[in-house]
């Protein structure tokens, strides 16, 4: 039997059917007013279908206030709740397990449909925004865990609080987003103290027995910013709370930075830190980025460095990846190479190929790029206008 074939007991009591996830990404799938499409329902199912024991939707706001893109998926009680129970039925074919990420894009919400805000005042190249309020900082706990216990409400099998990439609770943890002089700026202790509340009262809302996981960065790649030593110190911190999964992974989506997943390399870019992490926390591991064999991820589970493997791009160029990968099929993903593409056009064209999969379509080659793009902004436009016009 493969390592990866092995279930997975997570704290709570939840077993894992294996030891692969779909790591979270922003699919874009929504409608642009908030709500699952058709295609989204689709591709969830497709990746249950192939093998996965966990898949995460990235980005699931509790308001329109501060979304990352207008193709996230909106979570409160004015949503479509026939789509997202459609949905998350999806993501139960065949003892998958769907969870769905707990986002606020803070200082990189969208602006054009949101309103900016981040631990402090900013105005950079490219990235603009003002401070959130005490009074705001203290209602976000019992924000995020209204949406988590939503969640639990609707049939999906967890929830994952998003505290990486550049988004609200890593622009927290991050000296460089936060100026902060009151009790959530300064230190890291202080730093992360919404974190640690954010945890505690979505567990206290959900109850002992859902899964909660934290995506965690393991740097954000940024000089000045997050790094590891005091991702560890976070990694101990969060050990004493009721928590099943850390999600490690790293980078910001920070105008002008390099992302984790467009960086040249042939393995993992996080085992050394879990390696280390293991010494902080007993709560399981999850190492998502650079995982491009079978081998690689294999060794992760049997050499103890993860729990759970998260693959991201690898199941948007082979959705059936895993049922290969369980059956010791050393099928490989074969990922595009693209020869100077601008800012944000790998995204796009990966993006855009997830929606050929959605709708049973066949794949983009890599010379579709400046059409992906197009398509990728031009349905950007589109669901902005919707976006605006409903919330607006």
């Amino acid at each position: 039997m493969s390592p990866l074939a092995q279930p997975l007991t997570l704290p709570c009591g939840t077993v894992l059917k294996n030891r692969i996830a779909k790591s979270a990404m922003s699919d874009s799938l929504g409608d642009g007013a908030g709500n699952p499409t058709d295609e989204q329902i689709n591709l969830y199912g497709r990746w249950a279908r192939g093998g996965l024991g966990l898949s995460i939707i990235g980005e699931v706001q509790a308001t329109p206030n501060y979304a990352e893109k207008p193709g996230n998926l909106i979570l409160n009680r004015h949503s479509d709740y026939n789509q997202l129970r459609r949905l998350a039925a999806a993501g139960r074919i065949d003892g998958s397990q769907l969870w769905l990420q707990l986002g606020h894009a803070g200082a990189m919400a969208d602006e054009p449909i949101s309103s900016p805000k981040g631990p402090s005042a900013l105005d950079l190249p490219g990235l603009t925004c003002s401070a959130l309020s005490l009074k705001e900082i203290e209602a976000l706990p019992a924000e995020f865990a209204r949406t988590a216990n939503l969640a639990k409400e609707l049939g999906f099998g967890g929830v994952e609080i998003h505290a990486a990439h550049g988004f609200l609770l890593s622009q927290f943890l991050s000296p460089l987003f936060n100026k902060r002089e009151d009790a959530y700026g300064g230190s890291l202790q202080n730093r992360m103290r919404l974190l640690l509340e954010v945890i505690s009262a979505v567990r206290a809302g959900v109850g002992p027995g859902f899964p909660v996981g934290i995506k965690l960065n393991a740097t954000d790649q940024l000089k000045g910013g997050f790094a590891e030593d005091e991702a560890h110190e976070v990694v101990a911190a969060i050990d004493k709370l009721a928590i099943d999964l850390i999600d490690i992974s790293g980078g910001t989506y920070f105008p002008g930075a390099v992302s984790s997943s467009d960086r040249a390399g042939s393995g993992p870019y996080f085992l050394e830190f879990a390696t280390r992490a293991r010494a902080k926390t007993r709560i399981p591991l999850m190492v998502t980025g650079g995982f491009k064999t079978s081998v690689q991820a294999e060794s992760a589970i049997s050499e103890g460095k993860a729990d759970l493997v998260g693959l991201a791009r690898a199941l948007v160029v082979e959705p059936e990846l895993p049922a290969f990968w369980l059956a010791s099929q050393h099928v490989e993903p074969q990922f595009p190479s693209f020869k100077n593409p601008p800012e944000g056009g790998v995204t796009a064209w990966y993006t855009m190929q997830i929606t050929r999969h959605s709708k049973g379509e066949s794949a983009l080659s890599p010379d579709d790029l400046n059409d992906a793009i197009e398509a990728y902004e031009n349905r950007d436009e589109a669901r902005r206008r919707i976006w605006n016009l409903k919330f607006n």
